[in-house]
């Protein structure tokens, strides 16, 4: 039975774990962007980015109110430092590419690393029969 070298699982490792983390979902952000989210605010400390106001609110006060004074919560964390602003925008992360495109890159990257494990198995290998000398 086939078993990788050293140097072909220093290539298997990354790429499985670079296809799993970024692997996206049919909806929602990517096991990987979700644990990036997750590590800069595990608390939920910081405050979100609010919602647009929605069309037909804009005359109502008290929604009005609500809404800028989420406003000035955001703008007064995200104020506070440029550590606070680094986390606020990696909390808000998404994906960076499509989701097909991603699955694309990935996909190539996966064939890519399977090729230099096939050439690092084709240039370990000493043929049936060879003494290895």
């Amino acid at each position: 039975m086939w078993q990788p070298k050293r140097s072909q699982w220093a290539i298997i490792w990354p790429i499985a774990l670079l296809v799993i983390l970024f692997w996206p979902p049919e909806s929602g952000r990517s096991l990987g962007v979700k644990a990036l989210n997750w590590a800069v605010d595990p608390f939920g400390s910081l405050p979100p980015f609010p919602a647009a106001l929605p069309m037909g609110l804009d005359d109502d006060g008290d929604a009005v109110a609500a809404h800028d004074a989420l406003q000035r919560d955001y703008d007064s964390a995200y104020d506070r430092s440029a550590m606070n602003r680094w986390r606020m925008t990696l909390k808000a992360a998404v994906d960076p590419l499509e989701p097909q495109t991603e699955r694309q890159v990935l996909i190539a990257l996966a064939v890519i690393g399977a090729l230099g494990v096939w050439k690092l198995q084709a240039s370990g290998h000493q043929g049936i029969g060879s003494s290895g000398q």
